[in-house]
């Protein structure tokens, strides 16, 4: 309730309406791009072209220059006005490699061509105002740290942003006044919704969560001025601050190893560590894909998951920098799992059915309060269906994070490009083991049970309770089927967007 409070007096505080006082500040927007898909990032494309800010700088930089990722070029020429309008350059190497394979930067003459084409690369994005960039793959972290390097001190403000993400025209002016308010602020978030909430279930209920996540957890984390992810989609920070930290946030290792995923959440973290405010504001919005299939989401989750307690770790180093409230929830967030892991064990094997049936319905009696509220907060019905994500959460994703720290220094199992989907099944070990022992508690219950009959009272309390859950999920089915089960599966749908991209 304490977070719902701050969360609303934050929002109360964005309402108030302001004028852009500095139109006059360059900001340069850097778009990556891996394997996308072309409709998608058409999508972005065009969005782009629409934002409401004088003179913004565009840089699209490809994790991957192969004659396969070339439709990537192709389209962006296609929408950011042609090779007379638009520089392109297919880079052979990135800034950490040649391009000769061998994984680094080769001596002698070779050295010189590849600062050569590095320079030539910076030319050209400070030099155009619209830039393509192609490049050998190295991940999404070389990707930004392309764009962030070539642009160098040119401009005033960073504004980050995915290839599947569709943006608000007003997104960049909005970020920007919140940076310029007050300049102990590093960085700032927008709100991220989701653009093909109907493709299915899973991308539904990812749509509630990320307006519970955004609107209320990092509102609250804003009035407090320590969002603790600013977002990949829709972020923006104070380059001058940005490029001070550019090659430690690079260079990141964690227990020896190069990190390979996490960068927006170490970039905010960055940020936090030199003392300065992050925050959100709900007046920039955007719209971005979500995975739609269970494995493919489950795989994205636990790889949030490893990066969220590896910087869990790094940004306990920053605590005494910033609001107390930044150390109560990062403690009650990162120990939350581990103790009801426990607590559900402990429930199932203690032998009693009625806890079991206890748990099952207390679960979603929480999850029906927070939907509740959600529903008032936002001022639609559909938020209902968070209660909904309280069993996805406890099936599925509590075991994911386990596994994902059990398996914190792996740097595979991420989520795949968007033009061809594949589907790895490691995600489903953590949620088949889980499952396998919530079964095991379920066995050794009945079995316990039946050693000694039921009295009357114990029959009517599990046969209400039992009569009280069939209810409750037949009630959300119904309103499933009537308000989301129609509209799922029509791509036309997922367009009808809030501003004009649609």
């Amino acid at each position: 309730m304490s977070q719902s409070l701050f969360a609303f007096l934050e929002h109360r505080r964005m309402r108030s309406p302001t004028l852009p006082q500095h139109l006059r500040r360059s900001v340069a927007l850097c778009i990556a791009a891996y394997q996308e898909d072309p409709d998608y990032l058409r999508k972005c494309l065009r969005s782009v072209r629409r934002i409401s800010y004088p003179g913004l700088k565009v840089v699209l930089v490809v994790d991957g220059n192969r004659p396969e990722d070339s439709y990537m070029n192709d389209i962006f020429l296609e929408v950011m006005g042609g090779a007379d309008q638009a520089g392109r350059m297919v880079w052979k190497g990135n800034y950490h490699s040649d391009g000769s394979g061998g994984g680094g930067v080769g001596g002698g003459r070779r050295s010189t061509v590849h600062m050569e084409e590095a320079a030539r690369v910076a030319r050209l994005v400070r030099g155009c105002r619209y830039s393509c960039i192609m490049q050998e793959w190295g991940g999404k972290r070389e990707v930004m740290y392309t764009a962030f390097k070539a642009l160098g001190d040119s401009v005033d403000y960073l504004q980050v942003c995915d290839s599947d993400t569709v943006l608000d025209p007003a997104c960049t002016i909005e970020m920007l006044k919140i940076l310029e308010e007050d300049p102990m602020v590093g960085g700032v978030g927008g709100d991220v919704q989701i653009l093909n909430k109907y493709d299915s279930w899973i991308s539904f209920l990812s749509s509630v969560r990320y307006w519970m996540a955004f609107n209320i957890e990092r509102a609250c984390q804003s009035y407090f001025g320590c969002v603790q992810c600013i977002s990949g989609p829709l972020g923006m920070y104070r380059n001058s601050l940005l490029q001070r930290f550019l090659e430690p946030w690079y260079h990141q290792t964690f227990l020896g190893s190069k990190c390979s995923f996490g960068d927006d959440r170490h970039l905010t973290n960055r940020v936090l560590s030199f003392g300065y405010k992050t925050k959100f504001t709900a007046r920039s919005h955007c719209q971005t894909e979500t995975p739609n299939q269970y494995l493919r989401w489950l795989n994205q989750q636990t790889r949030w998951s490893k990066s969220y307690f590896r910087e869990w770790l790094y940004n306990a180093l920053w605590f005494h920098k910033h609001s107390l409230w930044m150390t109560y929830e990062s403690v009650v967030t990162g120990f939350f799992p581990f103790f009801l892991v426990a607590t559900v064990i402990n429930l199932f094997y203690r032998g009693r059915l009625w806890n079991i049936l206890l748990f099952l319905l207390t679960v979603q009696l929480v999850g029906m309060v927070k939907a509740t509220y959600a529903c008032f907060l936002r001022g639609s019905l559909v938020m209902i269906f968070m209660s909904l994500y309280s069993l996805l959460y406890m099936s599925s994703l509590l075991p994911a994070k386990i596994f994902a720290l059990l398996t914190i220094n792996k740097a595979g199992w991420g989520t795949s490009g968007r033009r061809k989907i594949v589907v790895n099944f490691i995600g489903a070990v953590p949620v088949t083991v889980w499952a396998m022992v919530l079964f095991g508690g379920v066995v050794y219950t009945i079995y316990c049970e039946t050693q000694e009959p039921f009295s009357e009272r114990e029959k009517a309390l599990l046969i209400a309770g039992t009569i009280l859950y069939a209810c409750y999920w037949l009630i959300l089915l119904v309103l499933y089927l009537a308000i989301v089960a129609k509209r799922c599966n029509k791509r036309a749908d997922q367009y009808h967007l809030p501003y004009p991209e649609a």
